[in-house]
């Protein structure tokens, strides 16, 4: 209704103006029309075909304009139309003066045309000055605030708001970060987002309605917990899916999109969006763990290889101890001998104490000096040894076993030869 009332309005616009324009043409033009009726006609028609265009052009301007100030938010609303009210006093203020110059018929076109440029050009500009510092300078309106003066002087930069994903929503965690105070700013949560977590609890497949109304009742926990911090953004932006949309959210509030989706976070970065991806802050927080380190590790199921046994960290880190799979349910002392990063967390390689304890006394065995896991150091072979010495010592003295004894060697008589 409001379009036909706007293209009504131009056509009827243009129709007077061609009318009523024929008092306004030079009399050497009007003295050669005959008909002055149907020239009237004629203008008036030419009019309202202009202003039939004139009002198509308009309306898709409005069509633009209302699209843009539904995604806006409300402080930047405010500060740009604070910036172009301003740039329009600028302007007439300055036009004052040459309004009031008493300037000949020959030019008396000069008053209309430069009030048109002056108002363009300082609308123009205060709409883009106040698009820029808008925020900052309506941050000052409480002189009081700390915070305010801090980011007056570019001491401190302002604190972002922070759009919640659907995925961050249903994880959960968003909570604990919010109650450590991690997270500064406004928490937004989208429509499209709210819609969504409205059609999986709805849906019929039972994992997916869990989801979702467990995300609506940490919505909820979190709007009577935190009050007027947690806003929801109402703006219903035109695209395919939630994803796009929050990105659109983003762009236009210059905030920060939460999210645990991988994909999310990597077109936020291409598309230049403020973006923290949740698992990776969770990887990021988590303990080092360097080879070397012992673990007390509980194995809770089997591995993809051989003998291999599965553990978790407090964290849930996935640690792979070797020979581990028949100790399924025990709580054992492994050592970590490296760790592999992935995109999708981190996995932690280990063995058992005892295999550790093992080596030493398999790499002297070979050489003839065995080690043995107590730290004795041949003991069977150095008590055969033994044995065998004396038994052979006692041989040499006794004779034993019907062994001769070896005779003296005889001395030469004097009368030998």
């Amino acid at each position: 209704m409001v379009d036909v009332l706007i293209l009504l309005l131009f056509l009827l616009s243009g129709a007077a103006t061609g009318w009523l324009g024929v008092d306004l043409l030079p009399e050497r033009l009007l003295v050669q029309v005959t008909n002055m009726e149907g020239l009237r006609w004629v203008l008036g028609g030419f009019g309202a075909f202009f202003g039939l265009l004139a009002g198509f052009f308009f309306q898709q301007l409005r069509r633009r304009l209302m699209r843009q100030v539904r995604s806006m938010p409300t402080d930047l609303l405010i500060s740009r139309a604070v910036g172009l009210i301003l740039g329009l006093l600028v302007a007439n203020l300055l036009l004052a003066p040459i309004l009031l110059l008493p300037l000949p018929w020959e030019v008396v076109l000069v008053k209309p045309l430069a009030a048109v440029l002056s108002n363009v050009f300082f609308g123009v500009l205060g709409y883009n000055l106040a698009e820029v510092h808008g925020r900052t300078l309506l941050r000052l309106f409480n002189p009081a605030s700390t915070d305010a003066l801090l980011v007056a002087e570019g001491v401190l930069p302002p604190a972002t708001a922070k759009i919640l994903d659907t995925s961050v929503i249903i994880d959960g965690r968003i909570q604990g970060l919010l109650g450590s105070g991690l997270l500064e700013g406004q928490v937004i949560v989208a429509q499209a987002v709210i819609d969504e977590l409205q059609a999986l609890a709805d849906s019929s497949n039972n994992e997916k309605r869990g989801k979702g109304r467990r995300g609506l009742k940490l919505l909820s926990g979190l709007r009577e917990e935190y009050g007027r911090r947690l806003v929801i953004n109402s703006t219903r932006y035109e695209g395919k899916g939630a994803d796009e949309k929050l990105l659109q959210l983003t762009a236009d509030t210059g905030g920060t999109l939460l999210t645990a989706d991988y994909n999310l976070a990597q077109v936020a970065r291409v598309q230049e969006l403020r973006v923290v991806n949740l698992s990776e802050l969770v990887i990021a927080l988590r303990p080092e763990v360097q080879p070397g380190d012992s673990l007390q590790l509980k194995i809770v199921r089997e591995g993809k290889e051989a003998d291999q046994g599965v553990g978790y960290l407090e964290d849930g880190t996935m640690v792979v101890v070797e020979e581990a799979r028949k100790r399924l349910g025990e709580r054992l002392a492994v050592t970590v001998t490296g760790a592999l990063q992935t995109p999708t967390g981190r996995m932690v390689f280990a063995r058992q104490e005892r295999d550790r304890a093992k080596e030493p006394g398999e790499r002297g065995k070979g050489a003839g000096d065995a080690v043995r896991p107590n730290g004795e150091r041949g003991k069977g072979e150095n008590s055969r040894g033994a044995s065998e010495r004396s038994k052979g010592s006692g041989e040499r003295a006794n004779g034993k076993d019907g062994a001769k004894p070896i005779p003296a060697p005889e001395q030469p008589t004097a009368g030998s030869s």
